[in-house]
């Protein structure tokens, strides 16, 4: 017998026995965590399998190696034959199918120690596989049993559907729909039983233990390179982030900590000696992190970090301090799991502060035990995402080798001489910040499946609450009949999918990005991060209230989704600072066009200005009020593009007449702030309409 389960099939009787169960629990091309303990605990004990056999078993139980198209259809054939030769009996199950196999397979195996393969030791051993595995997918059944497939065939039919349910899914699955169905599946297994945790350090332990299930499933990777073990496809973990916010937001938060901000950095701020030492451990979170980047006294201000990291060129060492309880590393997620941080600090070299860079600090050691110099609090219990171990930093002259900060943008030379390949300090600030820009594009999606989840219980729950008799007649109204809740739900499900698109839109523009178009991807990550998420937590609220007093119970789960998404509008950037920068983005862009394009550019802006204008007066000026008009995309957009470009010009002029009139330009900024907010909002409106259209 082969131990490559690929190449020949000549298995023993013991393994032929197996089968029928591998089969079945690879049918969904997934290998749960409780499929992968089952069939390991269970079936490396089996008192009839022979030594031999033991590494096969490894194999086919290892969730990243999935049995190849070429075995997987053996199997099906080999399952198909003994059912074939079974289908006499009035019940056959996974079991008796085994057992035929392997009475057929020991058939034609000289010297077998095994007498009969339907001894009753030997079938309760397997009956205990099968019931640990759990029941069959119905789909798994028809193919074994094509018959069936014909009866259940004959019930879907009478099913009616007001639409094409699968072109739909297909279209909000895009291009990750086997991902995104991948860890369903795997946040199906009884592993991750949904549970309503209030001791955060009972929590913090049940999600740990979650993200090392995601690891070893190879989730946590999947954005690396594939020399780390990954699929180099930050779409994939996006969608992998997003599909993780139905279940449980401290698990997707803990997720993005470990594998999206700590391993991101690594990635994307390191250079080969960083993913070559540590790439692979953070992937399979062998190495935990953290990503301190936030300080106590600047909050949003990252340029203003106050923590240091001298070179010392005597030692060729790099001395990391906090010099104050302000410069404390704030609200750092991992802070109580962490054995290595990637902080953020202002790279002194030979006397001349250089900006920030990123310099990787180790914080405990194998053991779970701080380091000298190391200072961690608890944050304690928090409004929401209590699974989330956040917790407060400070270093106190902490040393680590040159070799620690991660070089992308500025290195230290062997001569102890700053380089870098951007000289401008601004520029090379940004860029390195752009790097970063992925957790604004995954957080808004997580929340979003948050809002998604609040609707769909809302919903449900008006299509089978009644409230009040209608007329003569004793049967009460369903709630979603009354106009007034379908007010209330449904304009927010119609925009959970125009916001599923617009975010759809930003993660292909983000993983297609290019040097020249980065500032432009970042400004609308800013903008579809705020607005999502301010989104997420008006919509919870109103199906909380929609849901009355139910709606308050736990059990419900609209107090953990509104406390676990509340922080979501805050973390990755303050929203109402975020939509600044955003105008500010908008502004630089109409500024450069003016600038490179100059009258011909005015011309026809002022073009585009008066068309658009008749396009949204048309309404007003001749009457023209009838559905169709109203409803038009075209008139919409026009109405839309015109909002942002009015907008535009205004605040552009406004800006112009103060800083001409004598006012500093951060004055400006200042008293232009609710202006900028509106601009903001337009632009990110424009985009979603768009996209919803599209």
């Amino acid at each position: 017998m082969s131990t490559n389960p690929n190449i020949q099939f000549n298995y023993s009787p013991g393994i032929q026995s197996l089968i029928p169960l591998f089969y079945a629990a690879w049918a969904d091309r997934v290998l749960t965590p409780s499929e992968i303990q089952t069939l390991t605990e269970k079936g490396l004990k089996l008192s009839f399998i022979k030594e031999e056999d033991l590494l096969l078993i490894k194999l086919w139980s290892n969730p990243l190696k999935p049995p190849s198209k070429h075995l997987f259809k053996y199997w099906e054939i080999s399952i198909k034959n003994a059912a074939e030769r079974l289908e006499e009996q009035a019940y056959v199950s996974l079991v008796d199918l085994g057992l035929e196999m392997a009475q057929s397979a020991a058939k034609k195996v000289k010297n077998d120690i095994v007498v009969s393969w339907d001894h009753p030791h030997i079938r309760k051993e397997l009956e205990s596989i099968e019931e640990a595995l759990g029941s069959v997918s119905v789909k798994t059944y028809e193919t074994i049993f094509p018959a069936e497939a014909d009866k259940n065939q004959e019930q879907e039919e009478k099913i009616k559907q007001s639409f094409d349910i699968k072109a739909m899914t297909a279209l909000l699955d895009d291009d990750y729909a086997a991902i995104r169905q991948k860890v369903k599946t795997i946040l199906s297994d009884p592993n991750f039983e949904y549970k309503t945790l209030r001791n955060k350090d009972e929590y913090r332990s049940q999600v740990l233990l979650w993200s090392k299930l995601l690891a070893k499933q190879g989730l946590g990777a999947i954005s690396y390179p594939e020399a780390y073990g990954g699929d180099n496809d930050m779409g994939k973990y996006a969608a992998v982030f997003e599909t993780l916010g139905y279940h449980d937001l401290s698990l997707a938060i803990k997720f993005g900590v470990q594998f999206g901000l700590f391993g991101g950095s690594v990635l994307w701020l390191g250079t080969k000696r960083h993913h070559d030492k540590y790439l692979d451990a953070i992937g399979t979170l062998a190495l935990p992190g953290c990503f301190a980047m936030t300080e106590t006294g600047h909050g949003s201000n990252v340029r203003g970090l106050e923590t240091t990291a001298t070179y010392d060129p005597t030692t060729q060492e790099i001395e990391i301090n906090s010099p104050n309880f302000e410069s404390g590393k704030e609200y750092i997620g991992n802070a109580l799991h962490g054995q290595m941080a990637s902080v953020f600090a202002q790279l002194i070299v030979g006397g001349e502060n250089h900006g920030v860079h990123a310099i990787l600090v180790p914080m405990r050691d194998k053991n779970g035990r701080l380091l000298s110099g190391v200072r961690v609090e608890d944050c304690g219990y928090k409004l929401g995402l209590n699974g989330v171990d956040n917790g407060r930093i400070w270093f106190d002259h902490v040393r680590v080798p040159k070799e620690n900060l991660l070089n992308r943008f500025g290195d230290i030379d062997e001569h102890g001489n700053y380089t870098s390949s951007i000289e401008n300090p601004s520029r090379r600030f940004f860029t390195m910040l752009g790097t970063l820009v992925g957790g604004r594009v995954c957080v808004p999606r997580a929340g979003l499946s948050a809002a998604k989840s609040g609707l769909a219980i809302a919903i449900k729950y008006a299509l089978k609450r009644r409230q009040f008799p209608s007329g003569n007649s004793d049967q009460e109204t369903l709630l979603l009949n009354y106009p007034s809740h379908q007010r209330r739900l449904m304009p927010l499900l119609a925009k959970a999918y125009a916001l599923d698109f617009g975010l759809t839109y930003l993660t292909k523009r983000y993983v297609d990005r290019t040097d020249k178009d980065i500032r432009e991807i970042e400004s609308l990550a800013a903008g579809l991060k705020s607005y999502a998420t301010w989104f997420t937590t008006d919509a919870l609220q109103e199906c909380r209230e929609a849901c009355g007093g139910k709606g308050y119970l736990a059990e419900n789960r609209f107090a953990d989704l509104k406390a676990d998404t509340d922080i979501f509008t805050t973390f990755e950037g303050d929203n109402t600072v975020l939509m600044q920068l955003v105008a500010k983005g908008v502004l630089s862009e109409f500024r450069k066009e003016f600038h490179e394009e100059g009258t011909v550019a005015v011309l026809r802006y002022l073009g585009t200005r008066v068309s658009t204008a008749f396009s949204e007066l048309n309404p007003f000026i001749i009457r023209n009020t009838d559905r169709a008009h109203l409803m038009s995309a075209e008139f919409q957009l026009g109405a839309f593009r015109f909002r942002e470009r009015r907008l535009l010009f205004s605040l552009a002029n406004r800006m112009r007449g103060m800083i001409k009139g004598g006012t500093t330009s951060y004055d400006a900024f200042l008293k232009g702030q609710t202006h900028m907010l509106a601009l903001a909002e337009a632009y990110v409106e424009r985009i979603v309409l768009e996209q919803f259209v599209r």
